[in-house]
């Protein structure tokens, strides 16, 4: 593992755009349990799955009967609010304060990467401390409403600020588009990186597990020079794709990512830091 925590390192360091994708991989390490797996909340609760599929379509039908619902079944992710971000996600917020990471772009809810000190932040699927107007596409704090007292007092949905239309919670549900300033920011920023970094996520939830596959279809002409001192052009990948996950994904077995480091991210994304340091001197 030492050597290709060298190798990661010296290739941040060469970089001139670097970003990074994460995923639940990240977030599992804070206690935050993931939806499908062995302790999933879907897998302990089969119909919050089932519900889940329908509550954007309820939204659209009944923004009052939406917030109702959501009021009045407990918090999914209550225990959020005290999550702390974990050494993998400082260590991101720690090269991005180096000027060597320039975003980061997540799948999770969690807020914790904003909570590390990430500035540069694409929020994928959302926040759940956030909510959002699908119309104009404003964003609010989640405390910026008394939602139990609006629903005490009768005044549901929560209106936007901005426009005057219903606001609803800024996760992305089923069935619901990638909001468009955060789908467009995520594709500018994996069309012009030259390296990625692919931390705790499986790659296989679309359209998120698209952009690693847009960075490496970008390729970039090299001159170089053959055996008979003759010059010619060369198409090379213009991306460097560097995997941090706890087991292979479809991009290692695809050819995607250029190596797998396997391990917890909590415990290598330190590492490499600290190698990012040292060989910084």
């Amino acid at each position: 593992m030492e050597p290709l925590i060298e190798r990661a390192a010296r290739d941040l360091l060469r970089s001139n755009h670097a970003i990074a994708l994460t995923g639940a991989g990240i977030s599992t390490e804070s206690g935050i349990p993931d939806f499908r797996g062995p302790n999933g909340i879907w897998t302990k609760d089969p119909e919050a799955e089932k519900r889940a599929y329908q509550t954007y379509h309820k939204f659209l039908r009944d923004p009052k009967g939406f917030w109702e619902d959501m009021l009045n079944r407990p918090f999914l992710l209550s225990s959020l609010g005290n999550a702390k971000p974990n050494p993998g996600h400082y260590a991101l917020a720690e090269l991005e304060k180096m000027g060597i990471l320039k975003s980061v772009l997540t799948q999770n809810v969690d807020g914790l990467h904003e909570k590390a000190g990430n500035k540069q932040l694409l929020e994928y699927h959302g926040s759940v401390f956030k909510l959002r107007c699908p119309s104009c596409g404003s964003r609010f704090k989640r405390d910026e409403y008394d939602l139990e007292k609006m629903m005490a007092e009768g005044q549901l949905p929560p209106l936007c600020k901005k426009c005057g239309s219903p606001v609803k919670d800024d996760a992305v549900h089923f069935n619901e588009p990638i909001p468009s300033d955060v789908a467009h920011e995520s594709l500018v920023e994996a069309g012009k990186c030259d390296l990625m970094l692919i931390c705790g996520t499986s790659a296989v939830v679309y359209p998120f597990a698209q952009l690693p596959r847009i960075a490496r279809q970008r390729q970039v002409e090299m001159e170089q020079k053959g055996k008979s001192d003759l010059y010619f052009v060369k198409s090379e990948p213009a991306t460097k794709i560097i995997e941090i996950n706890a087991e292979p994904t479809p991009l290692t077995a695809e050819g995607i990512s250029d190596y797998l480091i396997q391990g917890r991210t909590a415990e290598i994304l330190p590492k490499i830091v600290g190698m990012v340091k040292e060989l910084s001197r």
